[in-house]
């Protein structure tokens, strides 16, 4: 009995915009707004998790986008090739025609975070797909909103399409009080920030969920963020008994891992968190 290979996926095509300026919401994380005829290629979409894969190339290899990946990982060392990066849209404006996407930047550490740090008007900004899949339902009594720093775009883009009489709470992780962002929520909708400190501790998010009341049974949960602290946001609502079609739930990174590792992992055992 032969096996048969299964075919590869086809590449989405690639959508290639240009920076058209940056500003800086926090000491610690930059937004990058890119418009241009690419604007064109994006597809229209209700989820407020918008999320694309971002292409990068080293500048002075002076390519032009849209990239043969394929074929630039079979020309270059292996230290040339395109790299790339998921992360969620902030907004999309189609009345200037331009997207945003806000960026954590550490310093030097990784590829998108220095990238975004010094982006320039004119700069490439080239995605590979779009997808999502959450929005918040009207029909839901009590919304809960919870993540990190790399959440904080998807959040703050659900805030913005809560209804005006929306009720909930919102649970954001961030190191110190520097990272806070300027978030409008209905009045019904507290916002929760929590200062880690330089220490992580996986636990911060689930047990401030799980401090909180819930005073209406149709809650809907979107948890985004760290791994390990998604684990535990999991066992949180499985004690509360929260059903899998009420919460969105996923793991943008983990603590200790790059982000090549962290998306091999994401096929195995360690890499799960919700069935």
């Amino acid at each position: 009995m032969t096996t048969q290979t299964p075919p590869a996926r086809a590449a989405r095509p690639q959508i290639v915009l240009s920076v058209v300026r940056t500003e800086w919401l926090a000491p610690r994380m930059v937004r990058v707004v890119a418009g241009g005829p690419g604007f064109d290629d994006l597809s229209a979409s209700d989820f407020t998790d918008r999320y694309t894969k971002l292409v990068f190339v080293r500048p002075e290899l002076g390519l032009e986008p849209p990239y043969d990946i394929p074929a630039l990982r079979d020309s270059l060392p292996q230290e040339h090739w395109p790299v790339v990066r998921t992360y969620t849209i902030r907004s999309v404006d189609y009345e200037s025609r331009e997207i945003a996407v806000d960026f954590v930047v550490h310093g030097t550490e990784g590829v998108a975070g220095p990238w975004a740090a010094n982006a320039r008007p004119g700069d490439p900004l080239v995605l590979a797909g779009v997808g999502g899949g959450y929005s918040p339902s009207p029909q839901t009594g009590w919304h809960v909103l919870a993540g990190d720093e790399s959440a904080i775009p998807a959040i703050s883009s659900a805030i913005g399409a809560l209804a005006p009489n929306a009720r909930g709470i919102v649970h954001i992780e961030v190191e110190d009080a520097s990272d806070e962002h300027q978030l409008e929520a209905p009045v019904g909708v507290a916002v929760n920030w929590i200062h880690r400190g330089h220490d992580r501790d996986a636990s911060l998010l689930a047990a401030a969920i799980d401090a909180a009341e819930w005073p209406d049974d149709t809650v809907q949960v979107f948890a985004h963020g760290e791994r390990e602290a998604m684990k535990a946001v999991r066992a949180v609502l499985a004690e509360r008994g929260v059903p899998r079609e009420r919460f969105s739930l996923s793991g943008y990174w983990a603590y200790g891992r790059t982000e090549d590792r962290f998306q091999a992992e994401k096929r195995e055992p360690i890499g799960k968190i919700a069935d």
